[in-house]
């Protein structure tokens, strides 16, 4: 019998609503099938990945004041970009864990992180993503004893509930950012406030993220959180207010009321600014409608934003105030940090494409690149003849070596002449 045919899905969900997930955490973190600092094979792992992943020609662009010049091609390099820390770590557990493990059977429950090569060398180390099923995931596949990693960005509680509940070995790897946001929630919780998350509804962190929460509303931008504020300050139609959030709010979520005390958190890779003004604005329009004497009894607001984040938000910044001809974003297309670097570039009018790997340059002509709306579309005449200064940063899923490649594929299609 499956786990679906065990619990139903609004049966986890009712379960989930009703249980201290605070409490269930403690519990997990002190069971003998959970591990989150790795295995003891730092050293043999540190190895495979300097040789997997970095990259001799990104260092000598840093120790050169983050400027490469080779003929016509000047590469400005942001001064924060690529590998986070959180990333780094959470790799890393992966890589021992195949080695502890060497005959066992191990799973993943989403991408480590959002980049296709190190998925794809998950994948040749047999390391395999639990399937999906009609937007489900299937855990009937993983039988007890099994390992399972969870990623970088997390897992829901219900997730681990059913992986506990299963008798797998449990690898977690979620980034202390990620899991800082998540007592945040649970903070808002304790004291029956709705967490008002900055976030993509549909994006693994997110979901996770809310699976830990009370009673939740998801925000996407700062529209969305204006929409939200003139609601609590002069009320509205209650059912647009609930079609509108439908995929982004909790279950039985009641605007009339549930508005009444906001906490803010967010989803670490969001941009920075916009957290902020929606923080800025939700405090002003608690403090509009119940006055300074009552502010701390309607809203709460933690800083949880991520530094890897910010970092790369702020080298971002600083790379587009430069005389740029063009801006290339390396990371998966489906990085939410990586997307908000390329919005940054988009919002300067800087000619920018977001690419994945050095494949999607087709010759100096052609590029195939992610556009902000998600589409892939290819331009054509996107290297321009003569001298150019090409701004280059990367998500923080993004290893070097990628970042190498493609840099060495503008450097070639300039420096030889082959264009086509």
């Amino acid at each position: 019998m499956s786990w679906r045919e065990k619990i139903g899905d609004g049966d986890l969900i009712k379960l989930t609503n009703l249980m201290d997930t605070k409490a269930f955490k403690r519990s997990l973190q002190h069971s003998e099938n959970y591990n989150r600092k790795g295995f003891g094979h730092q050293a043999e792992v540190a190895t495979q990945l300097q040789s997997e992943y970095q990259s001799d020609l990104i260092k000598e662009i840093r120790d050169r004041n983050y400027i490469l010049q080779r003929g016509d091609v000047t590469i400005r390099l942001a001064q924060a970009f690529g590998f986070c820390w959180g990333v780094e770590r959470a790799v890393a557990i992966a890589y021992q864990t195949r080695q502890h493990f060497p005959t066992e059977r191990i799973w993943i429950t989403n991408e480590i992180i959002h980049n296709p090569s190190v998925n794809q060398r998950m994948q040749e180390m047999e390391v395999q993503f639990i399937p999906v099923e009609a937007n489900q995931k299937d855990f009937s596949v993983v039988a007890t004893g099994d390992v399972v990693i969870l990623p970088a960005f997390g897992a829901s509680v219900q997730e681990m509930q059913i992986l506990h509940n299963q008798g797998c070995k449990i690898v977690d790897t979620t980034c202390p950012w990620v899991s800082k946001v998540w007592n945040t929630v649970e903070k808002h919780k304790k004291v029956d406030y709705t967490s008002i998350i900055h976030g993509k509804y549909k994006h693994e962190e997110t979901v996770a993220t809310s699976s830990f929460a009370g009673k939740y509303l998801i925000v996407l931008n700062l529209q969305e959180a204006e929409y939200v504020a003139k609601y609590i300050l002069s009320g509205g139609n209650r059912d647009e207010f609930l079609a509108k959030f439908a995929k982004a709010c909790s279950a039985g979520f009641d605007p009339d009321q549930d508005l009444e005390r906001v906490g803010i958190a967010n989803q670490t890779t969001m941009l920075k600014g916009e957290t902020e003004q929606i923080g800025k604005l939700f405090e002003h329009t608690m403090l509009q409608k119940y006055g300074p004497t009552e502010l701390n009894q309607h809203f709460q607001s933690f800083n949880t934003i991520c530094d890897a984040t910010q970092e790369r938000q702020d080298a971002m910044l600083e790379l587009v105030e430069q005389n740029l001809d063009l801006m290339v974003v390396i990371g998966g297309f489906n990085s939410s940090n990586t997307t908000q670097l390329q919005q940054i570039a988009f919002d300067r009018g800087i000619p920018s494409y977001h690419i994945d790997s050095v494949e999607r340059i087709k010759s100096g002509h052609s590029i195939e690149h992610r556009q902000l709306n998600g589409q892939l579309v290819i331009t054509e005449n996107w290297l321009p003849t003569g001298e150019i200064i090409v701004g280059i940063t990367s998500g923080a899923s993004t290893p070097d070596k990628v970042v190498e490649d493609i840099i060495k594929k503008i450097f070639d299609l300039k420096t030889t002449g082959l264009m086509v």
